[in-house]
């Protein structure tokens, strides 16, 4: 599954097609691809925060504690695992929507690469600094958004019209779903699950 990394990052109308035709498993299509690329974010932002601290503005960068930032990593990282899954079945459910009923591998495998972006600027979390990661991250949610509407008519095997439609639909699903993360962050962090910081 990895051998499409590249492909689908440099050429993406072809590589659709290769990912596509591959019969590929729920489970090998997880263990193969999104297990290994779901960590990158969480391990870099583990050693960036306990390493250098998160940098704000001018303010002097906060590390946080090795035992915060394990337990804020392996949530971080389950998070992604169920959110990527999450999204390959709310893809498969809506396709008989939009007239395509493939199968929920091929819709995780379509949730899967069209967040390769966004699995691989997380390794800019090695340098937690705000600014930095709000720079590189506009593009990485950009080039998302991109293979996401050339990769639906592909995946999915429907016109471009009812395509468009179908991947702006997707995206609504992808925002709402980050507003609940944000949201249900904050809930923890106001309630007492804040992170602890090192002096």
């Amino acid at each position: 599954m990895l051998s499409h990394l590249f492909g689908i990052l440099f050429n993406p109308s072809e590589e659709w097609k290769k990912i596509r035709d591959v019969d590929c498993s729920i489970g090998k299509c997880y263990c193969g691809y999104v297990f290994i690329m779901a960590a990158i974010a969480p391990v870099s932002g583990y050693f960036g925060t306990t390493m250098f601290g998160w940098e704000i503005g001018a303010r002097e960068a906060v590390k946080l504690s090795t035992d915060s930032a394990l337990i804020i990593a392996v949530a971080y990282y389950l998070v992604v695992l169920v959110g990527t899954f999450s999204m390959g079945v709310m893809i498969y459910w809506m396709g008989k929507t939009y007239g395509s009923e493939q199968n929920l591998s091929r819709c995780i495998r379509l949730a899967s690469y069209t967040a390769t972006p966004l699995f691989l600027v997380g390794f800019v979390e090695l340098l937690p600094i705000l600014w930095l990661n709000f720079v590189v991250g506009l593009p990485a949610l950009a080039y998302s958004v991109k293979l996401l509407y050339t990769g639906v008519p592909v995946m999915m095997e429907i016109d471009e019209d009812r395509a468009f439609l179908f991947s702006s639909s997707i995206l609504a699903v992808g925002m709402v779903a980050l507003i609940i993360m944000m949201v249900a962050t904050a809930i923890l962090w106001f309630n007492g699950f804040a992170p602890q910081f090192v002096d």
